[in-house]
């Protein structure tokens, strides 16, 4: 990490206005995330319409076939993928603590007498 600058004491270089400290464990906003995702799956299925007119062109300029199915074979998975992308859950963070629960015993583990009426 870089050093911070003297007039910084927060967490991040630089101003204090500009980034402030972070001081809570808590993950972004739902509208952040779906705003994260849907940006995501935007940036890969942008790269299917070109790879469709990168076939067209391919099979005008060089005449071959098989280099525009090549090409279009690419383009197949992309939809499947950007979904399965943009449906995952945020990264974790280097500095996200990883967390395992033992298995905690029941509060009272002896038989109880039911009560009959």
């Amino acid at each position: 990490m870089p050093p911070a600058s003297p007039k910084s004491s927060g967490y991040f270089p630089g101003s204090d206005d500009k980034h402030p400290v972070l001081i809570t464990e808590a993950q972004p906003s739902l509208e952040d995330q779906h705003r994260s995702r849907v940006r995501r799956y935007t940036i890969i299925m942008a790269f299917r319409i070109p790879c469709l007119v990168l076939a067209a062109i391919a099979y005008s300029s060089f005449g071959s076939a098989l280099l525009s199915i090549l090409i279009i074979a690419v383009s197949i998975p992309l939809p499947w993928i950007a979904v399965l992308i943009a449906n995952d859950r945020p990264p974790r963070r280097k500095d996200e603590p990883s967390r395992w629960d033992e298995p905690r015993p029941a509060l009272e583990s002896r038989p109880h007498k039911a009560i009959d009426s």
